[in-house]
């Protein structure tokens, strides 16, 4: 039995995708925390060598090297950086942060080339902007999110990813051309609904629905390099996002988990690119928010 249960576990690690989605979106949530996962070995090898079963001990190297291929990689070392890349900066600031000054000033002191922003709620807007001014120039904010820039920007318009049953003056993504020394880029800002976990299982309906709609709109971008910064209320290995990531490079390393800010067990603020490369994802300081910013660096080409 302890064997059986170290190759499911090992199936699951390698094809989170073989776990139905239905009901309750169960596969989704497997993948939201698929590396966790891997602890499962833990108690598996406690219990094997209490029982002292050679075979249950064997069958533990599967889960392990299911572990390995699928995020061993995420701990390598990236290329080193190239000149004129792009560094970004993704952040979802919280709408309740009680400083928002000191959350701008932690942000920029990484130095980005973009910042992108959810949660920019009308109250706390005047601070981002003030503390932001000196160094990135050039700023777009739409509904509740937004961008700031050490470059020009322009086109900027709304992007709808409002799913269907959301009422109101719902605005959570954006578009714009960046205007950089390696040539345009379109940068997408966005934040999708929030997820719930409950009686029914894994409540991601509205956004996946709302990741239909953005993957949608960059599908149909004809500027060539796109990036998509945002809070995507998931990780890049869950099924729900795969409107958007399949058409879009993820970073190759680094965990870099984002949330909760407390104790952080997923990165579900994403960097995702088109006709670039995402360099290895960092976290930065704390700030004011439930979310760790991340940042990490573009390569165009």
């Amino acid at each position: 039995m302890l064997a059986a249960v170290a190759a499911l576990t090992a199936l699951l690690l390698a094809f989170p995708r073989v776990l139905p989605n239905r009901p309750g979106h169960l596969g989704s949530l497997l993948e939201a925390f698929l590396p966790w996962l891997g602890l499962a070995v833990v108690p598996l090898l406690v219990l094997a060598l209490l029982r002292r079963s050679f075979t249950a001990l064997l069958a533990l190297l599967l889960p392990v090297a299911a572990w390995a291929y699928a995020f061993g990689g995420l701990f390598l070392a990236g290329p080193g950086p190239a000149e004129g890349d792009l560094v970004v900066v993704q952040h979802n600031v919280s709408d309740v942060n009680t400083d928002p000054a000191g959350t701008a000033r932690t942000l920029a002191a990484a130095g980005p080339d973009l910042i992108a922003l959810e949660e920019v709620v009308p109250a706390a807007l005047p601070a981002y902007e003030k503390a932001l001014a000196p160094e990135y120039r050039f700023h777009e904010v739409r509904g509740t999110v937004g961008i700031w820039s050490k470059h020009p920007l322009s086109d900027t318009r709304v992007v709808d990813i409002r799913p269907r049953g959301i009422e109101g003056g719902w605005s959570r993504g954006l578009r714009t051309v960046v205007h950089t020394p390696r040539g345009e880029v379109a940068a997408y800002v966005a934040h999708l609904p929030s997820i719930r976990l409950g009686a029914r299982g894994f409540a991601s309906s509205w956004r996946d629905e709302s990741a239909h709609l953005l993957g949608r709109a960059v599908a149909a971008e004809t500027v060539a390099k796109v990036i998509v910064l945002g809070d995507l209320n998931s990780t890049v290995d869950d099924r729900g996002l795969n409107p958007l990531t399949s058409q879009l490079n993820v970073s190759e390393r680094g965990f870099a988990f984002s949330f909760p800010a407390s104790f952080p067990l997923a990165r579900i603020d994403q960097i995702l690119a088109r006709s670039a490369t995402v360099g290895r994802i960092h976290t930065l300081p704390a700030t004011g928010s439930d979310h760790l910013p991340i940042t990490a660096r573009i390569t165009l080409g």
